[in-house]
């Protein structure tokens, strides 16, 4: 008999590639209307996934992707504040 082990399987809304959940970065929208990193892909509110790929990221932003994914206007500098976020648990991985 075969184990069939189910591994989650997440889509980056930046270059839409698929990946296992583990190997991407979920941001969310929490239920206070707070934009996070989730480091632990647990915590309540509206996530998004994307790859480990500033480009993605980027992507996401310009084509106003990542708004739409937690259903919010994003201002400038809490954009900025997640690159700067995003680029640090780049380099964590």
């Amino acid at each position: 008999m075969v184990n069939n082990i189910k591994i989650p399987v997440r889509t980056c809304i930046g270059c839409k590639n698929k990946k296992p959940k583990k190997e991407m970065i979920r941001i969310i929208r929490t239920p206070q209307g707070n934009i996070e990193v989730d480091e632990t892909g647990k915590k309540s509110g509206r996530g998004t996934y994307l790859c480990y790929n500033v480009e993605c990221l980027n992507i996401a932003i310009r084509k106003k992707i990542l708004n739409k994914s937690l259903k919010q206007d994003i201002p400038l500098p809490i954009l900025d504040e997640l690159r700067r976020l995003f680029k640090k648990y780049i380099l964590k991985f």
